[in-house]
């Protein structure tokens, strides 16, 4: 008998994760015989330091899924049925094409809407040849607001930067605030940088409605009533102001408007922001001597607060503190919401905005898609397009959505990686590649690192990543400009190719050999460290921190930071209050990335079912046990969970981890049939978050 044993060709590859996390992880890929075995941390990396979340953990289960698409398809049944047979490139490319050009004619280009968003990350297959094809062909422009848009406003009109705290300072802050963010599930490597500071004697502080994993890691939980962080930190400045707390000095050199915003914290005692947030007076005041006597100070922001009919207001609120206490003069102070404005990648070149020409296209917000479909007349949309998205899951108000989609006379095309919800209603499917078998160009929002993504493995079946199926698709169509035959490598160049100072020698060739270059940060701050704003500098219109925006008054805003009430609350909306009494919120879950890795076996698993979470006075009510079915509905829709009765959340206050595909609760409908599709108040972004619904539980044979 032969006992030869063959040689195995194993080799290690060096990636970058390519989703919707701040922390943008280094992976080492190890190959053996052309298949990925395992994927893990690069211990090498400062900020991955060996390790990946719960969720990367199992990318090689991800990727070699039994729902993976390998061929391009063609609907045979009817709408929504998930009846498709396989067909070559060749014919799909063909048909598209036609398909495209019969719009077209019919309505210009503007009859075709592209719609995508986090699949990926990656500049190359998220911001290159996809913008060069729709500008070319004259599509509708699609607002991408779905998650950062109200943020960004907000934080524009106080800092005008985007981008703060260097996160690897955090060791040395003597009291960081994590406000509306939960790094245990979201950061999680920002959390090592924590608990180190914490090893060092740090105060964690987490201001968060519900109790996450996160505030168990903290020593003082705070739960304000969602929406209303912007009263909890006026009522902060009341008392730093009226306490002289305040750095006199860094007020007067870099701020503007500091004695109108005196006059406004004025109107925020605590008494009146422990009314407005639940929290009692006493531990306002705490919180305020804590925060303007410890020094270095950093907050921690991410985008679940800006979820809100308020969110760009609460976010401008909570950017104002910093520069009133003088946080910024430290390296391990100040704030950080995202570091993505530190970076000056050459958008135009990757873009080619210029393809329009002297079109000017309509534009779609994308959280209206449901809307757009099943609104908009001229013209209305007759193509749809659907990459790096998953819109049936994560799009708000699905319903609508639905039937959207559902519309014989729309003409939509889906590449994706995997079979989803939202890919039983295409009419044609294209099969894309994953992170392990793509070149990609990246950058983090919670870092400041620049990574290179090379493929460790051959694409799957017929699989082909973004950038080169638009290639494609543009010669089936006819674009003949020279922009459309890039390769990846020139891309990558051309998104380097800027003379923006912090990208000083960051090359392809760089990245190739090092793996991962930091951005080259001024060392302007005490010991030779990065802090931003030290010595002012910021990008508004005045070159300081805006108390008072002239710009948000010309835009019909309060120019100064005030509490404006949730469009769906007690405060806001008694009446519909009255009928849904309780707040949902939908925050991630542990284990999945928005709607990713609902694939991956192992991870539904082990984040369960879908749950809501229901405070036991609320529950019992409602006569609602532990476990029990209920049905969570209002005027957009309903779904079917399993209570979760705990005190994570605080009363009046209920929350599902988000997002599970909705064919996987019963009757077919996710969270998202009851979120609203009303944009927020700054910047067009979602309201995930201000959403009243009633909660009865199911009885037997319903």
């Amino acid at each position: 008998m032969d006992t030869t044993k063959q040689a195995v060709d194993r080799r290690i590859v060096h990636a970058v994760c390519p989703h919707d996390c701040p922390d943008c992880c280094a992976m080492r890929i190890t190959v053996e015989d052309g298949r990925a075995v395992r994927v893990e941390g690069d211990p090498d990396h400062p900020i991955t330091r060996g390790f990946l979340c719960v969720k990367v953990n199992q990318y090689v289960e991800h990727v070699y899924s039994e729902r993976r698409v390998l061929t391009p398809r063609r609907r045979v049944g009817p709408k929504g049925s998930g009846q498709f047979k396989e067909i070559g490139w060749d014919e799909a490319l063909d048909e598209i094409a036609a398909r495209f050009r019969a719009i077209v004619a019919a309505h210009g280009g503007e009859g075709i809407l592209p719609y995508s968003y986090s699949g990926t990350l990656g500049l190359l297959h998220n911001y290159s040849m996809d913008y060069r094809f729709f500008h070319r062909l004259g599509a509708t422009l699609l607002e991408r607001t779905i998650c950062t848009a109200a943020a960004v406003e907000g934080n524009k009109y106080t800092l005008g930067s985007y981008y703060g705290t260097d996160p690897e300072n955090f060791p040395d802050a003597k009291l960081i605030i994590c406000w509306g963010t939960n790094p245990v599930t979201s950061n999680p490597h920002l959390m090592p940088l924590i608990k180190a500071a914490q090893d060092n004697g740090a105060t964690l502080v987490v201001i968060d409605p519900r109790r996450t994993r996160t505030a168990e890691r903290a020593d003082w939980h705070l739960q304000p009533r969602p929406g209303t962080d912007a009263a909890l930190a006026l009522g902060l400045m009341h008392v730093i102001i009226a306490e002289g707390l305040h750095d006199e000095e860094y007020v007067r050199a870099h701020t503007l408007g500091f004695d109108e915003l005196r006059e406004r914290a004025a109107e925020y005692p605590p008494a009146r922001v422990a009314a407005l947030t639940g929290i009692a007076e006493g531990e306002i005041v705490r919180l305020a001597h804590l925060y303007a006597t410890t020094k270095p100070a950093v907050i921690r922001l991410q985008y679940g607060m800006q979820r809100h009919s308020n969110g760009g207001m609460l976010v401008r609120v909570v950017t104002c503190l910093p520069a009133l206490i003088g946080a910024w003069r430290d390296p391990s102070g100040g704030l950080l919401m995202s570091t993505s404005g530190g970076f000056g990648f050459n958008f135009r070149a990757l873009q080619r905005p210029d393809l329009l020409g002297d079109r000017r296209p309509r534009s779609v917000n994308m959280i209206q898609l449901g809307d757009a479909l099943t609104g908009l007349t001229d013209p209305p949309i007759a193509g749809l397009f659907i990459y790096n998205a998953d819109p049936v899951a994560s799009a708000p108000d699905s319903n609508r959505v639905l039937a959207g989609l559902a519309r014989e006379d729309l003409f939509t095309v889906v590449h994706d990686t995997y079979c989803t919800d939202t890919t039983r209603w295409a009419d044609i499917i294209l099969p894309a590649t994953s992170q392990l078998e793509q070149t990609d160009l990246h950058w983090a929002y919670g870092n400041y690192y620049v990574q290179m993504n090379r493929p460790a493995i051959a694409p799957l079946g017929e699989s082909k990543p973004n950038a080169e199926l638009f290639r494609l698709l543009a010669a089936r169509m006819g674009f003949d400009e020279p922009c459309f035959r890039d390769s990846d490598e020139a891309l990558i160049d051309q998104a380097l190719d800027t003379d923006r100072p912090w990208m000083r020698g960051i090359t392809r060739e760089r990245l190739a050999r090092e793996r991962w270059v930091k951005l080259d940060l001024p060392q302007n701050g005490p010991g030779g460290r990065f802090a931003p704003f030290a010595e002012g500098g910021f990008r508004t219109p005045s070159g300081k921190v805006e108390f008072y925006s002239a710009r948000l008054k010309e835009l019909g805003h309060d120019p100064l930071p005030t509490h404006v009430p949730l469009v769906e609350s007690a405060e806001g909306s008694p009446e519909l209050h009255a009928r849904y009494p309780l707040t949902l919120l939908s925050p991630k879950a542990h284990h999945f990335i928005n709607s990713t890795f609902n694939d991956v076996a192992t991870l539904t698993r082990r984040e369960g079912r879908p749950t809501i979470e229901i405070h036991p006075d609320d529950a019992a009510a409602r006569g609602i046990a532990d476990g029990d079915l209920v049905r969570a509905f209002n005027d957009r829709g309903e779904c079917f969970l399993h209570a979760l009765v705990i005190d994570r959340v605080r009363p009046g206050v209920v929350a599902s981890p988000a997002t599970w595909w909705a064919s996987k609760f019963k009757c077919g409908q996710g969270i998202n049939a009851l979120t609203p599709s009303r944009p927020a108040d700054m910047g067009g972004g979602a309201t995930f978050y201000t959403n009243l619904v009633q909660i009865e539980r199911v009885t037997s044979g319903e």
